[in-house]
């Protein structure tokens, strides 16, 4: 059972058997009952009215934290080797095996990113509304598990075993259903997987959970370089069935991790659904006045707006629901704008990779799969986050001049633009060298013919390395402004919505690539053979879109104003502030 605390040590005193509090299904306070505290995390202890004691409040890693921070990241590091090894040689699959052209088969892979990502907003949505981050989780990894089972199935000879195999249609049928229901597990998964593993260690404060962020990032990059150095050769130079029987295996061994310290995690209980909440508390705000105005609020923002639903202000909802769903709704434009350059970023696995079949792969006698030059970018980000995170961002810290979260994410937009004027280079160049005697050969990939130009593929290494390093100061970031400036009902909500960028950018990538080749038909910029079209010029363009959203961008940071952090329950000169603030919230009505 689930107790009311009237104070910060009673709070911590409740944790400190290591167990972790949660009732097994949702319900809805009772608004005339005294409100109880969530202490799942000091932040929340400022930010709302409402909170459960759902885990332990420790000031220092024990084994506990490190088991389940342990096996969030390898759960996490499974999901994404199974998702990568699937869509690494996504195009070249297609191709292949299903007998798609390259226009189509680039459009899947495009289109398999973005339902992955978007569905990370319903993802969240459930999380935060119903099921909770464990279970929503845990589903998810379940149905990965089927949709690895149907492409599977897509991959090898029935033959062996029926004497029939399937028609090629009917292998195209199996593969997109088996994607389609991948997307939505891996959506599950990713909205609720990075602040579920946070709320583990919210209690050590900013910095651990900053930490936690670029490591989860890390890991995340393990598991694409196996994907990608590893299972892509797998499946180039041996077979598509081994190859993706291993992230079957893998998916799988995703669960067992994930399970295995169930009962120690620390659980935050659904809160209903915050949408119909959110737009309650809009409906109210726009149809009344407030019966005195609040001089702090500059007028025309959206808190001046929310500050009508206040019950302060004889609304309806507490302060700190009104105050969460304001803030959530001051960082939305950043969604919009980053969408932008995740558009630059899937050119690694669209035009990037076709790039790569029409280059040299042959490293000596070894023959390099195309994709396997995405684990530069992957093996820059392993070898520069423990050097961002322990080096670099401390001694920007201390010689006063700290990358906030806006700033780090400007400035992976930057490196997006160099990366991809430099590919738009490597591309003159290498149609150049082609050009000359002997600068061109045939070459097989999964027996599929590539007329190459004799470049190795290599020279993409640039290109590819400051993708990576630029995914550390958006990506990373994103995923950890999303949990800093979201109250705990809303951050699965929120993360969904970042990952949903991804995936729009996606779109609007696929989208980008569909209208050039369409509108420079008579001069091509793109197509099914890029040997003979103007791909260079799609990357300038590409440069200059990005190069215009980061103005655009840096506009929007200049008038951002971020939520205030929580103070540290370890600080003596806080704590009565911290109790005062409980104190009052003992008398204030709980609406939802």
């Amino acid at each position: 059972m689930l107790t009311k605390i009237s104070s910060v040590d009673e709070c911590t005193r409740q944790g400190s058997d290591n167990t972790a509090y949660i009732d097994d299904e949702p319900t809805r306070p009772d608004p005339t009952e005294t409100p109880t505290v969530f202490c799942a995390s000091s932040e929340d202890l400022v930010r709302s009215n409402t909170a459960e004691c759902v885990g332990p409040l420790k000031r220092s890693w024990d084994r506990t934290k490190v088991l389940v921070t342990l096996c969030i990241l390898g759960t996490e590091m499974c999901e994404r080797l199974a998702f990568y090894s699937v869509s690494a040689n996504m195009v070249l699959f297609g191709t292949s095996t299903l007998g798609l052209d390259t226009v189509d088969a680039t459009s899947i892979s495009l289109a398999f990113s973005a339902l992955a990502n978007l569905f990370s907003v319903v993802g969240g949505y459930i999380s935060d509304s119903w099921l909770g981050r464990f279970r929503t989780i845990l589903f998810s990894g379940i149905l990965n598990v089927v949709a690895m089972l149907l492409i599977q199935c897509a991959a090898i000879d029935l033959n062996d075993w029926f004497e029939k195999d399937l028609t090629q249609v009917g292998k195209r049928v199996v593969y997109l259903v088996g994607l389609f229901l991948l997307t939505v597990g891996t959506g599950g998964i990713k909205a609720n997987i990075s602040p579920f593993g946070a709320e583990q260690l919210d209690s050590l404060g900013k910095e651990a959970v900053q930490s936690f962020f670029n490591w989860f990032y890390w890991v995340i990059n393990i598991g694409a370089l196996v994907a990608y150095a590893g299972v892509a050769y797998l499946q180039q130079n041996v077979s598509f069935t081994w190859g993706l029987f291993l992230p079957l295996v893998v998916t799988l061994l995703q669960i067992v991790l994930f399970v295995l310290p169930r009962n120690m995690y620390t659980r935050t209980r659904p809160a209903g659904s915050v949408l119909v909440v959110a737009l309650k508390i809009y409906r109210q705000g726009c149809c009344r006045r407030p019966p005195h105005p609040d001089p702090k609020l500059p007028a025309g923002s959206e808190r001046k707006l929310f500050a009508r639903a206040k019950t302060s202000f004889g609304g309806s909802f507490n302060d700190a629901t009104v105050e969460g769903l304001a803030d959530v709704i001051s960082v939305l434009p950043f969604c919009l704008l980053v969408i932008m350059y995740y558009a630059i970023y899937s050119q690694t696995t669209s035009s990037f990779f076709v790039q790569s079949e029409r280059l040299d792969v042959r490293f000596g006698s070894v023959k390099v799969p195309a994709a396997m030059l995405n684990t530069i970018g992957n093996i820059s980000i392993i070898i520069l986050i423990p050097v961002i995170d322990r080096l670099f961002y401390p001694c920007m810290k201390k010689i006063g001049l700290p990358l906030t979260y806006l700033k780090r994410i400007g400035a992976g937009m930057i490196l997006s633009v160099v990366a991809v004027v430099i590919a738009g280079v490597v591309e003159i160049y290498r149609k150049d060298v082609m050009n000359q005697p002997g600068g061109s050969h045939v070459q097989v990939l999964a027996n599929e013919n590539f007329t190459a130009s004799s470049m190795s593929v290599f020279v993409q290494v640039p290109q590819f390395a400051i993708v990576g390093a630029s995914e550390i100061f958006t990506s990373v970031t994103c995923l950890e402004f999303a949990y800093t400036q979201a109250p705990a009902s809303l951050q699965g909500l929120l993360t969904g919505l970042f990952l949903a960028a991804w995936g729009i950018g996606n779109l609007v990538s696929m989208a980008i690539l569909l209208v050039v080749e369409r509108a420079t038909i008579l001069d091509p910029w793109y197509g099914d053979e890029i040997n003979h079209v103007k791909m260079e010029n799609l990357m300038f363009l590409l440069a200059g879109l990005m190069a215009a959203n980061f103005v655009i961008f840096c506009g929007v940071a200049l008038r951002f104003s971020y939520k205030e952090t929580a103070p540290n329950l370890n600080s003596a000169e806080n704590k009565d502030k911290i109790e005062h603030q409980i104190e009052e919230t003992f008398h204030k009505p709980l609406e939802l």
